[in-house]
């Protein structure tokens, strides 16, 4: 009854992080979001509840998820990776790379060091204050291997889940654990 499924096990608690301001706490606030406004003008303004956050690898194959209280955070996506990856991905596509390399970067800098994060082409056009550095199109200019990267595979996951949201939020977890 944890609102949590991975296919990888639990191999370490997440760490807490008491002399880092807003640790632990909803990414709620401009500041917070760092420089990228594009955080803070799709989520916080919107006052979006949760739902259900799914990690996914590039072959559309969700690794698991776990439900969120409240808007997705950059702590939903550390923390299902520092408590269930052994070793930290070597690339991670997310909406908002721009922060959420910052924030792993600075929690667990060894854990994290071989990591790239980067912003899928389709999220890119709405990061117009975000360094060109963190988008996935800067990379593939460099590594022709990147151009055949399924960037998207979380996007159209995520979108199969969109049918079965409503449903899954009024059932018990052992009947949506079937659905999802």
């Amino acid at each position: 009854q944890t609102g949590c499924f991975y296919g990888l096990p639990q191999i370490r608690t997440c760490p807490q992080y008491p002399k880092l301001p807003h640790d632990g706490k909803a990414d709620v606030t401009k500041e917070q979001s760092g420089n990228c406004c594009k955080y803070y003008e799709t989520y916080s303004q919107k006052h979006l509840t949760g739902g259900i956050m799914a990690c996914w690898c590039t072959h559309s194959i969700c690794y698991g998820f776990h439900c969120i209280p409240v808007a997705e955070g950059q702590n939903d996506v550390f923390s299902a990776m520092i408590t269930r990856w052994p070793k930290a991905p070597s690339r991670v596509v997310y909406d908002f790379a721009c922060a959420l390399g910052p924030y792993c970067w600075t929690r667990e800098p060894e854990f994290f060091a071989d990591t790239q994060f980067i912003i899928d082409g389709f999220h890119a056009p709405g990061h117009t204050k975000c360094s060109p550095a963190a988008f996935l199109k800067t990379y593939s200019a460099v590594d022709a291997e990147l151009i055949h990267l399924n960037s998207s595979a979380a996007e159209c996951g995520n979108s199969g889940m969109t049918r079965i949201w409503k449903s899954v939020s009024y059932m018990v977890q052992a009947h949506a654990i079937l659905y999802c």
